[in-house]
């Protein structure tokens, strides 16, 4: 099987598997079939014009055919790549990227897929159990648009390289020269989001590497800008969909 997800014929399953050293990544492209991007070990991240999604071993991302997308190491991982025919599974209609669920027995069976020689009855009944058991999470994207304006990229810029960095929207016009106010409007237009939601939603995108490691939450809080554990749980829920323990339970 080719890279673009092309499928053996009669297959209505298809499993890659991929070695991906930290920041390693596959330039955007398609496929003709659907994907889900099922990371085994480590953090994976798929972009596309749809969003951004940071992915652990407790999440896959269904990715609808035809969409282009990136997909890229976060950290070293190794990822399972199911190419799924979609004339096979006319059931599932999901036309957006969408986060499904990895239990145990999702993962078993992707695996159980991943091996060589399996007689087609065997394949036939593994693939349908797989394909009847993706169960979406309300997992959001936790994309953020960089301003274009040098003002306000100066901001931005700088809030990647500090997330804690909690100072107000006076202060951060004062620096970079620009009023509060103008500040705050090229912000919404040139991000589609007030200051405030596209600050927090920067600190989630910096705080998934820190939990998928492993770091206590009230590390990760005091790394991305939270007076404690509690108040960053709070945030992620809202940003996010789901708490951090929700999304990573194998560092629970």
């Amino acid at each position: 099987m080719s890279r673009n997800g092309q499928s053996p014929a009669g297959t209505a399953v298809f499993v890659g598997h991929f070695t991906m050293p930290r920041g390693t990544a596959f330039a955007t492209h398609t496929h003709p079939v659907h994907q889900l991007a099922v990371p085994v070990r480590g953090l994976l991240r798929v972009s596309s014009e749809r969003g951004s999604w940071l992915l652990p071993p407790s999440l896959a991302l269904w990715i609808p055919a035809g969409l282009p997308h990136l997909t890229e190491a976060a950290g070293d991982a190794f990822m399972h790549s199911a190419y799924i025919d979609p004339a096979r599974c006319p059931r599932i209609t999901w036309t957006e990227p969408t986060a499904v669920a990895v239990g145990p027995l999702q993962a078993a069976l992707v695996e159980h897929l991943a091996g060589l020689g399996l007689p087609d009855e065997h394949r036939s009944r593994a693939e349908a159990v797989l394909l009847d058991v993706l169960t979406p999470v309300p997992v959001t994207s936790v994309a953020v648009r960089a301003p274009r304006d040098p003002r306000a990229r100066a901001v931005a810029d700088a809030l990647s390289a500090d997330p804690a960095d909690s100072r107000p929207m006076s202060a951060w016009g004062a620096e970079v020269g620009a009023g509060e106010r103008t500040l705050a409007r090229i912000f919404v237009a040139e991000t589609g989001l007030p200051f405030g939601q596209w600050r927090e939603r920067l600190r989630m995108q910096a705080a998934m590497p820190l939990l998928a490691d492993g770091l206590a939450l009230e590390a990760v809080a005091r790394r991305t800008g939270y007076a404690s554990a509690s108040s960053f749980v709070a945030a992620f829920h809202r940003v996010v969909g789901v708490t951090p323990r929700q999304y990573f339970p194998a560092r629970s």
